[in-house]
């Protein structure tokens, strides 16, 4: 499938806003015990990636009924639907300096990946942070995509290709407006 970049110069793939607000210090402490300033971006964006796929429990999964939606209260609450933990990687990497875009698939509802563009490469790589369970192995692969879920053209399910610089306004308003978990679905859209 060939990406879209929904805006053209890279820069917009590097932008804080209040969702991805790189800047926060829980950010910052993240990003550099992860290793921003030590690491080569390959294995920096490898290291975020695994931790929040890893540390950040997906909500429906631990059960946990918080809704957050800015990347650093998704860090600091440490749970997230897809969507959020998504957020979250995509302010680690551009706290890294790494132009990092989001993505979605259309599976039962709105599934949210994110795409980052290493130094060196001339395609974008798509990830899928949303957490590993019996039966999901998502992993940090840029060759050879290695996602939680393969869409089902048969379900009516899809890849979107577009790469946005922010969050779909479905999505975020979906999140912005639920006050627990249980809300959120009601909210939530089954395609963008």
């Amino acid at each position: 499938m060939e990406l879209i970049q929904q805006v053209p110069q890279l820069s917009a793939y590097l932008a804080a806003d209040e969702v991805v607000d790189h800047g926060h210090p829980l950010v910052r402490e993240t990003s550099a015990r992860l290793g921003v300033d030590t690491l080569p971006a390959y294995s920096y964006a490898k290291a975020a990636f695994e931790f929040v796929r890893d540390a950040i429990p997906h909500s429906s999964d631990s059960g946990d009924m918080r809704v957050p939606w800015r990347a650093s209260d998704v860090l600091a609450q440490r749970t997230g639907i897809c969507c959020a933990k998504s957020h979250a990687l995509v302010a680690l990497l551009r706290a890294g300096s790494i132009p990092a875009a989001f993505c979605y698939q259309r599976l039962n509802v709105v599934h949210g990946l994110v795409a980052l563009k290493l130094p060196g490469r001339q395609e974008w790589a798509r990830l899928d942070p949303r957490g590993n369970k019996p039966g999901v192995d998502a992993q940090f692969s840029l060759d050879r995509e290695r996602l939680a879920f393969d869409v089902r053209p048969q379900s009516n399910e899809m890849d979107y290709p577009v790469l946005y610089d922010a969050p779909h306004r479905a999505v975020l308003d979906a999140l912005k407006a639920a006050p627990d978990r249980e809300t959120l679905w009601t909210l939530y859209p089954a395609e963008l």
